[in-house]
């Protein structure tokens, strides 16, 4: 098949690349992590713009990252990229019974919770909770602790109650600013934040996403801002600030 063409080329390319090039034969699993998280981000950006050209390119460039950590796994007698393609192809027929299997699971959501449930046992783990990387972002863990959570039904039932919480922690949150309780303002806006996931869960919008594009748009609006000062920040400065805010009024309107 053309397909396993491919990627044996592929594999036997990164083969040599570790043996006659000098950067790609020093790298490391360790050396390589910003390598796999730039490509992770580049890959996101992509499917963001819609750029599905981009998407198949950065795709390639995610790849590249698993077939490097690979290679440098089978030269040490750990395991290589068959080995990384088995696991995988039995972890989805482990975790599909109900397309592989003569299990019933009707609905998306079932099927979530059977794939977060059957991870305690194949993976003896734990906890519930277990698997999320330390290392991911905050709203990001946040999220996952909630959708893992709401597995076994803990979870409000309906939304009144998730804006209820929201407005709680606000009003706590406010309480420790009065009280110049430095200590419960940083708990307090954590748990303002957390509630703020959990609302997002149940309007079906990804928290870390939509953080994402509020952050672009505030970008795209501060750099017309600039415009109007000519790149010139002490002129800005000099500025007032209900003058830069009728800027950003006037930048919305090219959205």
């Amino acid at each position: 098949m053309q397909e396993t063409s491919n990627i044996n080329r592929l594999l036997e390319i990164m083969k040599r690349l570790r043996t006659d090039c000098p950067w790609d034969a020093e790298q490391t699993h360790r050396s390589l992590k910003r390598f796999l998280l730039e490509e992770t981000y580049e890959v996101l950006e992509s499917i963001d713009d819609a750029d599905w050209e981009a998407l198949s390119d950065e795709l390639g460039d995610l790849l590249l990252q698993v077939v490097f950590h690979s290679e440098i796994a089978a030269e040490k007698g750990r395991f290589d990229f068959n080995t990384v393609v088995q696991k995988i192809s039995h972890k989805l027929i482990e975790r599909h019974p109900h397309v592989f299997g003569d299990q019933k699971l009707n609905t998306a959501r079932q099927v979530q919770d059977n794939w977060e449930h059957s991870k305690i046992i194949n993976e003896k783990r734990r906890s519930l909770l277990d698997g999320i990387p330390k290392t991911a972002p905050a709203l990001l863990q946040a999220q996952r602790l909630q959708d893992k959570a709401a597995t076994v039904g803990f979870e409000w039932e309906s939304l009144g109650p998730v804006f209820e919480k929201v407005e709680e922690e606000l009003g706590e949150l406010k309480q420790a600013y009065l009280q110049k309780d430095s200590k419960a303002i940083q708990e307090e806006l954590g748990d303002l934040l957390f509630a703020m996931v959990n609302l997002g869960r149940f309007l079906n919008v990804d928290s870390e996403d939509a953080l994402l594009q509020t952050n672009k748009k505030f970008v795209r609006r501060f750099h017309f801002i600039e415009k109007q000062f000519h790149n010139n920040p002490a002129a800005m400065k000099k500025a007032s600030l209900s003058e830069l805010d009728a800027y950003w009024e006037e930048a919305k309107k090219y959205e």
